[in-house]
């Protein structure tokens, strides 16, 4: 398996509405538009509804937008192109049920390059090595319900990195982890060769992988910036439904560089 650096994002007045039967589509994203450098790290936050997700499957093409466009390592996503940015942009979902779905963890790891047409060798070579980076290599003949969730979690990561992907785009990573996993988790992710979106509501999170954030409100970009710096405005964070932890200080929290 290579080691990637991870390809550049560019979004452009991404637009998209959810059908409401004869109403108009109910608008989800708003005109987002960002850009992202090659290997960055970045968080996704914002309240309950201001399109995180919807943005997440936007980038894809589980979603199509209305109107804007994508760019993923200089190839613009389409209906021509959305199975090659398949395979530069791998998502881990919420639940890690949603991607564990094989007798084993070593066939769900080797499903997705498996179905891109890489075998033998190869595909065994990559198998052991995305298991190696998550640090599950001995669990590829176990069933994923028998891992914790916090392996599963790690084993879903495993089955998008078997794909060679530039981008890991996570939704919700830290949901439900106990302390250990959560460590276990940020280690994991710190140490990913790949460009990294992470749509969390877990602020800490953020403020120790990410550098800097995305701020989603109805469908809209409000802020883009350093991840301690937005979560040290207490006014701005407020305003957008954004709450830390009791005690927590960013202005006194270490994040890695």
């Amino acid at each position: 398996m290579s080691e990637n650096r991870g390809a550049g994002i560019s979004v452009r007045d991404l637009r998209f509405g959810y059908p409401s039967g004869r109403a108009p589509a109910r608008t989800v994203l708003d005109g987002i538009s960002f850009d992202i450098d090659a290997g960055e790290r970045v968080a996704v936050l914002g309240r309950n509804g201001a399109g995180k997700t919807t943005l997440m499957l936007h980038l894809n093409g589980i979603l199509m937008a209305i109107a804007g466009s994508i760019e993923v390592g200089g190839i613009v996503l389409s209906r021509d192109t959305v199975r090659e940015i398949r395979r530069r942009v791998g998502l881990v979902f919420q639940d890690p049920d949603d991607q564990l779905f094989m007798p084993t963890v070593g066939e769900d790891v080797a499903f997705g390059p498996g179905n891109f047409g890489v075998s033998g060798e190869e595909l065994e070579a990559r198998v052991a090595s995305a298991l190696d980076r998550v640090g599950l290599a001995d669990a590829a003949s176990r069933h994923p319900q028998h891992l914790s969730l916090g392996q599963r979690r790690r084993a879903a990561i495993a089955t998008i990195l078997s794909m060679d992907v530039d981008v890991v785009v996570l939704d919700e990573p830290t949901s439900n982890l106990d302390p250990t996993a959560r460590r276990e988790l940020s280690a994991t992710l710190d140490a990913l060769p790949a460009t990294l979106l992470v749509v969390t509501h877990d602020l800490p999170f953020a403020l120790e992988l990410c550098p800097r954030s995305l701020v989603l409100d109805h469908g809209r970009i409000v802020a883009d910036g350093p991840t301690r710096m937005l979560l040290s405005d207490s006014a701005f964070m407020a305003a957008h439904g954004l709450e830390l932890p009791w005690g927590f200080d960013p202005r006194h929290t270490p994040e890695r560089a």
